[in-house]
């Protein structure tokens, strides 16, 4: 099967400005390794922080892409750098696609004898297989279960819990091996989670009574096994709010009986005591399951100013009211869904679902009287730019602008790229100076440059006086790129000249840039930092002050002070006369 035709545009639409930049960086530096295709699943090894490369995976049908994962930590705003690497690659480059066999070929080579052995010969290799094989096993006798059944009854058999609760309690054995180990970093958390994962999929699947048989045994197992992390300061917070997500979806996806709903609200609050944890989230899903009159109510399109809800509106509700959301979009009862997001206030994900539906006037005739930051507006603009309608996109995005929220780098970068792409410059311009107010960047300095063309100059006065009065942390390499660019070397001068010698690679561009504007601070500053260094008498740090002192050294020639330099050498030559690694370093002929 050949891949889909993925353009850049479709690129930006999936990532953040930010991810975009850095993903291209990875691609320019040849990031993405071993890029093979197995029919329609696509994966690639992408090299990054971590020693182990990251993997990315891209599942894609006659349509278009399906899925696409990638191994890192990135949950936040769409795509994260790994795959737009992985995607560039795909879009410039497709003929660097290895074709491989997909595993249904590679099966079809084994018999039956041969498969038993390779699976074994996997878990004798790869021992933690051998669990997930239980519970896949399990599942699938579970699924067989189902599909000999007639009629549609509630099951009665449940998924073993026994594999669970050993995985959990493996989980914890091993983060008590990290800490006393020394690892700082929590081991916890994430593994937890991708076992919570597996009762959560249960639950999509409409099977909610295997994945409360999951999450009981997480639940209790973590309570039962908890002090043994606890005496290394493990907190519980991010696992609890995570079970809580996952119990509601679960008791929402099936009918319970109240014996039912009694046992797991005795259960509940036991844990709860003896976790110190919060489950009021899980209480009150199961008190009110569907049947909740003020929810009933909603759900036929009739409500009031309170939503929902009869009684004062809880801190949670928000999170119970998304929860419903979900299982209702699962369900496919998109008029519930609208009704719904609207009683509660859920504006995002009423304009959202409008759209998705493709009601298209009616999301923005409701955008005018309900949209209120710029996320939303964001979301409503991608939204509608997936359904095709790009100049009903611009349109909002163009709104959210002037919204309050919190995205307004995002939200400007991607209108300026889709406003190129409706050929609107004008629109273009404004939208990435947007951005660039909040997070500026030498490459969107230049973005600007290209779309202001006659009127470069004025726009510049602007955007110079965005980057001298910006106080934002992180921005000191963009403002020096564009100091540089512009020739202005005393306002580059003063972003470097107090910052620490952890930034020495920008402080070496700007001294390099400065030695014949301003030798003097480039001498100053470097044997201040020289020193520092030599007088701490940490031979590990000679190699950087003599760094420093190279700088300085072409300062003083390029002035004309080559006497000055020998002498302020000869002096340093004395007082650590007995360094003598440093002294070594000072006989190299480009110290002389």
């Amino acid at each position: 099967m050949s891949i889909p035709q993925i353009s850049e545009f479709t690129i930006r639409r999936h990532a953040n400005a930010k991810s975009f930049q850095r993903g291209e960086a990875y691609y320019e530096a040849g990031a993405v390794n071993a890029i093979t295709q197995r029919g329609d699943l696509l994966q690639a090894d992408v090299v990054g922080s971590e020693t182990k490369p990251y993997h990315v995976s891209l599942n894609f049908d006659s349509s278009g892409l399906t899925s696409v994962n990638c191994t890192c930590a990135y949950n936040f705003d769409g795509w994260c750098k790994h795959i737009v690497a992985t995607m560039l690659v795909c879009a410039r480059h497709s003929e660097h696609i290895e074709q491989r066999p997909t595993l249904e070929e590679l099966l079809d080579r084994l018999d039956h004898i041969q498969t038993q052995r390779l699976l074994q010969e996997l878990v004798a290799e790869y021992p933690s297989l051998i669990e997930a094989i239980d519970r896949r096993v399990n599942w699938m006798s579970i699924s067989a279960i189902k599909e000999q059944t007639i009629k549609p009854v509630r099951l009665i058999t449940t998924i073993d819990p026994a594999p669970f609760r050993r995985e959990v309690r493996q989980i914890l054995r091993d983060a008590v091996r990290y800490f006393e180990e020394g690892y700082e970093e929590d081991p916890i958390v994430e593994e937890l989670l991708s076992v919570v994962q597996t009762a959560t999929d249960f639950s999509q699947r409409g099977d909610g009574k295997n994945a409360i048989a999951i999450l009981e045994a997480i639940t209790s197992t973590c309570v039962e096994n908890w002090d043994d992390v606890a005496e290394y300061g493990a907190e519980n917070d991010e696992i609890v709010e995570e079970l809580n997500q996952a119990w509601c979806e679960a008791i929402l996806t099936t009918e319970l009986t109240p014996e039912e709903k009694v046992d797991i609200q005795i259960n509940l609050e036991a844990w709860q005591d003896e976790w110190n944890a919060d489950f009021g989230l899980i209480m009150e899903a199961l008190r009110q399951g569907w049947d909740y009159p003020p929810l009933a109510q909603v759900l036929q399109g009739n409500f009031t100013e309170r939503g929902a809800w009869e009684e004062e509106v809880p801190d949670y509700a928000d999170d119970l009211a998304l929860i419903r959301l979900k299982i209702l979009e699962h369900q496919e009862r998109y008029q519930e869904y609208l009704y719904l997001a609207e009683a509660e206030g859920q504006t995002e994900q009423y304009l959202t679902m409008l759209g998705r539906l493709g009601r298209v006037e009616e999301a923005i005739d409701a955008a005018q009287t309900q949209m209120n930051s710029m996320e939303e507006a964001f979301a409503l603009a991608k939204t509608l730019s997936v359904q095709g309608a790009l100049q009903q996109a611009l349109d909002i995005a163009q709104s959210g602008l002037n919204l309050p929220g919190n995205c307004q780098y995002e939200l400007g970068t991607w209108t300026s790229d889709l406003a190129i792409e409706l050929g609107n410059r004008e629109a273009a311009l404004l939208a990435i100076k947007a951005a660039f107010q909040v997070n500026p960047s030498f490459i969107d300095y230049q973005k600007i440059e290209e779309l202001a063309g006659e009127n470069w100059e004025s726009v510049k006065t602007d955007l110079l006086r965005i980057i001298r009065t910006h106080g934002g942390w992180g921005t000191e390499s963009a403002k020096v790129d564009i100091f540089l660019h512009e020739g202005l070397i005393d306002d580059a001068i003063a972003i470097v000249s107090e910052l620490s010698s952890y930034y020495s690679e920008l402080i070496h561009r700007v001294m390099n840039a400065a030695i014949p504007h301003n030798p003097t601070w480039v001498i100053a500053n470097a044997c201040r930092r020289a020193e520092k260094i030599m007088d701490a008498g940490k031979a590990e740090y000679y190699y950087y002050a003599v760094e420093w002192l190279k700088k300085a050294r072409n300062a003083y020639l390029e002035s004309g002070k080559k006497a000055d330099w020998l002498s302020y050498r000869q002096n340093l030559m004395q007082s650590h006369g007995r360094k003598h690694k440093l002294m070594g370093m000072f006989k190299q002929r480009d110290m002389e």
